[in-house]
């Protein structure tokens, strides 16, 4: 008879605990923003514009509609972590959207009204790390090992 603990039974994979982190560390980069002082210029802050002068850390430009995202990505990868398949997609499909917002900003004129988010050099960079970290942790942790066969 196998019996099973609650702690056994909660178990979370390592993608949902993965995709529990990223979601929990995109939750407090919304919060962090909002938050003068780890926000510089943040009286310069703008709703979604270019001209927004805040810099979270003093590195990263955002806006309140940047520090938004952050926190419905934050919350999306905290729901989505109650399940690896949905973790997965999270992690991969999170993934895919960090790797478009870092061509976005390349090709996107970081003074245009069409970077809107604001994004400039350093978000460029950062989201291009993210989105190869997110999708090498959604593939990784999800592989299967390989099956071998025996001889006969």
């Amino acid at each position: 008879m196998t019996t099973h603990t609650r702690a056994t039974r909660d178990a979370r994979s390592p993608v949902q605990q993965a995709a529990l982190l990223v979601g929990a560390v995109f939750l407090l980069v919304g919060v962090l923003g909002f938050v003068p002082g780890v926000t510089t210029d943040y009286d310069t802050m703008e709703f979604a514009s270019h001209d927004s002068g805040a810099e979270l850390l003093g590195i990263f430009q955002i806006s309140v509609l940047h520090n938004l995202v952050h926190l419905a990505f934050g919350v999306a990868g905290l729901v989505m972590a109650r399940t690896a398949s949905a973790a997965r997609t999270y992690l991969m499909a999170g993934g895919a959207v960090y790797l478009v917002l870092w061509l976005y900003g390349l090709f996107v004129g970081h003074h245009s009204s069409a970077n809107f988010v604001p994004l400039n050099n350093a978000d460029d960079w950062l989201h291009f790390a993210l989105g190869i970290g997110m999708i090498a942790l959604g593939a990784l942790l999800t592989r299967r090992p390989a099956t071998t066969t025996a001889r006969t």
